[in-house]
């Protein structure tokens, strides 16, 4: 692999931070100490700042060796946020705090993110601007978009913008990108089917909402299967049954709750739709209503095909044209879609191995996302930022467009 000399040599005390970040772990929007870690860092190495964008952003201003005179600029972007969940592993950096865990490896984005602006302060190798942005609260809280909204875009212009994902199971030395969709949208359903109650053994009496609510789960996949193109991907799946307090009692409602992905937003309309026309005409023809809610959260993830073919190349530079992998897209959701959304750029996945790399101590489980015994793995530090020195020097190395 070809990486830069001077990121290797850091790297302990990058790990070292990381792995401070990991024993302090930090929900959304509430990243208060970790967003203390990255200014301090950023500024004991002489990186302008600005706080605040998205509650507890941070944004580095990286200016090259022309002052950012050419007016070209980058965005690389980090989240810090961790997940509230437990924490399996019992080594010396595991979680100090209950309930909480960097179990989706934002401790090592943050990691990398941070090695990169090291070297960057140091070596000003390209003419115009690196913004670093740290993001929170990528885990359902939309942080990217609370960014935008605070004027991301607008108090740093940049042509591109770039995010960066670990993923367990792929080798150690592997990329992964590619163009189009990558990950799905990520939205939530709840629907109160109102009936009327009566006695169990009296159901004439009654219009049973359990019933309905069976047809409704049932007609829903007919979308899948019969109303959206074969070759368009989406799921509609039902989490969430809650109905009736007693055996002998037929209730007066039915909730149902669940999730729906897609890869495109016009899917995600024609989903939408129909499933509000199913349940309002299940329930009509059985003498029933209903409430019909149906949440947004998270647009798709899709990467630009000429950033994501640029990202490519500097990967191959880095660890040869066979070890970058094609991306298979997942159903997993990730908010860096909003900024997608806002400015070209590609988002990738970096190999995070095995599990091998964890210390005696780890939980029982697996080394994958969301898991209790997931451990980011240190070796990717100097390679994750390696890509993204080379990532902004290239980028912006390009001749401007006429």
């Amino acid at each position: 692999m070809n990486v830069i000399d001077s990121i290797v040599t850091q790297a302990a005390s990058i790990a070292a931070v990381r792995r401070d970040i990991h024993a302090h772990p930090e929900l959304c929007f509430e990243e208060v100490r970790t967003a203390d870690v990255v200014a301090n860092k950023l500024t004991e190495w002489g990186i302008p700042i600005h706080r605040g964008l998205g509650t507890t952003g941070v944004v580095g201003i990286v200016k090259g060796r022309d002052g950012g005179a050419s007016g070209r600029a980058i965005g690389l972007r980090a989240d810090m946020d961790a997940l509230p969940m437990q924490e399996f592993n019992t080594f010396a950096h595991a979680s100090k705090h209950t309930g909480k865990m960097h179990a989706c490896g934002h401790d090592g984005h943050t990691a990398m993110l941070l090695a990169a602006a090291q070297h960057f302060a140091k070596h000003r190798n390209f003419d115009g601007t690196v913004y670093l942005i740290f993001q929170p609260a990528e885990e359902g809280g939309g942080g990217a978009r609370e960014m935008i909204t605070d004027g991301l875009f607008e108090q740093f212009p940049m042509q591109a913008v770039y995010g960066m994902h670990n993923w367990p199971g792929m080798p150690v030395g592997q990329f992964a990108v590619s163009p189009g969709p990558v990950m799905a949208s990520s939205n939530e359903f709840k629907i109160t089917i109102r009936g009327k109650g009566s006695h169990a053994a009296l159901p004439h009496n009654g219009i049973d909402p359990v019933p309905i609510a069976c047809q409704m789960v049932q007609a829903f996949q007919t979308i899948i299967s019969r109303n959206k193109k074969p070759v368009d991907a989406g799921v509609i799946s039902v989490t969430m049954v809650h109905a009736g307090e007693a055996t002998n009692v037929v209730p007066d409602s039915c909730e149902l709750q669940g999730t729906v992905r897609t890869f495109s937003i016009e899917v995600l309309d024609l989903i939408e739709k129909r499933m509000k026309q199913v349940a309002e005409h299940t329930c009509a023809a059985h003498d029933a209503t209903c409430e019909f809610h149906f949440h947004r959260n998270y647009p798709p993830t899709v990467n630009s095909p000429a950033e994501a073919e640029f990202a490519r190349k500097v990967m191959a530079g880095i660890v040869g044209e066979a070890n970058v992998m094609v991306q298979e897209p997942t159903m997993g959701a990730e908010d860096f879609a909003f900024m997608l959304q806002a400015k070209p750029g590609a988002y990738c996945f970096i190999a995070n191995g095995d599990g091998a790399h964890r210390e005696m101590g780890h939980g029982g489980g697996p080394c994958t996302l969301h898991n209790p015994s997931y451990d980011f793995n240190d070796d990717l530090i100097p390679l994750g930022a390696t890509y993204w020195v080379k990532l902004a020097e290239e980028w912006l190395a390009q001749p401007t467009a006429a």
